[in-house]
């Protein structure tokens, strides 16, 4: 039986060492292998074994919290193996986190280390010196590479083993800042098995599946969901920096891919992509992800010969739903049924069961005598949240579904200030706070608005100052005010001003009253679209 992320790995590393662990496709555009590599269960086990004993000669003990900086390298995963060996805990930074969001990050979390690369060292530098105490930096490329001592003394004790706190996830919360999820082992190893053994079209097979991800390993989907199930398989991961459309059949051929995860915007821009002779030749036995149009999906599947499978999960879950049972229910944004051992149940504003058919929000738990059983431990430093969210014995999701008389669930909207843009969760009130500082701007509400590629888009509206106008050029200078406050993924795709912000008598804000049912944002003379904007790049 193991009990940890990495006593998971070690036992597949030691039963099939020459078993493929990851994966790279070759890329001439990437910083790193460009020519491509792959790595053994066997070889990785080494390099993580003599890795830990530099993290424990260097003072490093259970309790420690390391943040790691190293995007998609393979390194992310040598040092979260070796750090979870040792029982320290890992905090996976997005490499495109502004100054301030990397110091909340870091400093939140009470890190004792920052692991990262020569050309993040002078920003980390400069963020980490103003800190008490100041964080050590470890850069892995550096000749002479010693782990520096921890900056701090351990933080948590815990109890037992397979409950020792293995990461901690940020995810985006309703009022602003991020919440920093507390993922322990229990909860790894849960959403390897629920992942693993979800069945029906989603047929992993122990020792022979190559599982391709255009996702960054900064995010739970990589560093748990698709880490956990891999190793207990005894699969490979084949990880990709970013997608990219011109190139995606030949390296899922190239790599000998057998399954494949999807954010929504991928399906539509390869289903317009031009034909490339890979298409057809590809082994991919399915594909999962969310967010997929269902018009989009049946012209996708029809053209590439596999299925897109639906899912529905959260950081906090730790535990999937997936549309993959057989026959397969095509309808909408269906996600399936629930599995054992999750629970789940639809109720109203009031926290009242809602009856089939009737949109009501989603709640989970585990079956059995502990509900948060597999779940994330709670929200760090913020357990007042963590039970708000799990009021009566059940986690409230904040997403909004129908479940069927048969008990089939659909996703409809969601609930929270969250939108939802490419597989990111953004914060309506996190993008509010950082505009509103505009001298321009005299009130702020941030909505959701669907998109074609990404799901969902970022919709500010915007009340500005009395002698500024409703122009183009005001929209322009909010937009790059902005990229100060933002990381760009963030930054509104969509700026629309307004004469007001409807409140009720209480003074909170109406958001689905600020336009009629049936505005058209494109033809609106005071909506600007600025999502070309969002992909430019600025140095």
């Amino acid at each position: 039986m193991v009990n940890t992320v990495y006593e998971q790995f070690a036992a597949a590393a030691q039963i099939s060492p020459h078993l493929p662990f990851l994966c790279y496709p070759s890329s001439d555009d990437r910083g790193y292998l460009p020519k491509g590599a792959e790595f053994s269960y066997g070889d990785v086990l080494k390099t993580v074994d003599k890795l830990a004993i530099r993290y424990q000669e260097a003072g490093f003990v259970a309790g420690h919290r390391v943040a790691l900086l190293l995007g998609n390298l393979p390194d992310h995963f040598w040092h979260l193996f070796a750090l979870n060996s040792i029982g320290v805990s890992v905090i996976p930074l997005n490499p495109a986190y502004l100054d301030h969001e990397l110091e909340y990050a870091i400093s939140f979390a009470n890190c004792a280390l920052v692991v990262t690369i020569s050309e993040r060292v002078e920003d980390l530098n400069r963020i980490c010196s103003g800190m008490s105490p100041c964080v050590s930096i470890f850069n892995i490329e550096a000749s002479q590479n010693t782990i520096p001592r921890p900056a701090c003394e351990n933080e948590v004790t815990p109890e037992y083993l397979g409950d020792r706190e293995a990461l901690i996830i940020y995810t985006s919360g309703t009022t602003g800042r991020p919440k920093g999820c507390i993922i322990s082992n229990t909860s790894c190893l849960a959403a390897g098995e629920s992942y693993g053994g979800a069945g029906g079209l989603i047929n992993f097979e122990m020792g022979k599946d190559r599982l391709y991800i255009p996702l960054p390993a900064f995010h739970m989907n990589v560093s748990v969901y698709t880490l956990n199930t891999t190793t207990r398989l005894r699969n490979c991961i084949i990880l990709q920096d970013r997608f990219r459309a011109s190139t995606w059949w030949a390296d899922i051929f190239k790599t000998r891919a057998t399954c494949l995860h999807y954010m929504g915007i991928i399906p539509p821009l390869l289903v317009k992509s031009d034909w490339s002779e890979y298409e057809n030749k590809h082994q991919i036995k399915f594909g999962q992800g969310a967010g997929v149009d269902p018009i989009v999906r049946e012209e996708f599947e029809a053209r590439f010969g596999f299925p897109l499978i639906e899912a529905w999960g959260m950081t906090e879950t730790s535990r999937a739903i997936q549309n993959c049972r057989l026959p397969r229910d095509p309808a909408g944004r269906a996600f399936g049924y629930p599995r054992d051992p999750l629970e789940v149940l639809v109720v109203d504003e009031f926290d009242k069961p809602v009856s089939s058919g009737t949109p009501g929000e989603l709640l989970v738990r585990c079956q059995g005598e502990n509900p948060r059983h597999g779940f994330f431990s709670g929200y760090l430093k913020q357990p007042e949240e963590t039970e708000k969210a799990w009021r009566g014995g059940w986690f409230h999701t904040g997403d909004v579904v129908i479940q069927r008389s048969d008990g089939m669930l659909s996703f409809v909207d969601r609930k929270k200030n969250i939108i939802r843009r490419s597989g990111e969760n953004i914060a309506a009130a996190e993008v509010e706070e950082a505009l509103i500082e505009n001298s321009k701007i005299q009130s702020i509400a941030v909505l959701a608005i669907k998109d074609d590629f990404h799901d969902e888009e970022i919709h500010a509206c915007i009340v500005l100052m009395p002698n500024n106008s409703k122009t183009e050029m005001i929209a322009n200078l909010i937009f790059e005010f902005g990229r100060n406050k933002l990381i760009s993924y963030k930054l509104p795709g969509w700026i629309s001003f307004v004469d007001q912000i409807p409140v009720t008598g209480t003074q909170k804000i109406q958001k689905d009253a600020i336009f009629p049912k049936d505005f058209n944002i494109k033809q609106d003379p005071n909506s600007f679209d600025m999502r070309s904007l969002k992909r430019k790049k600025v140095s």
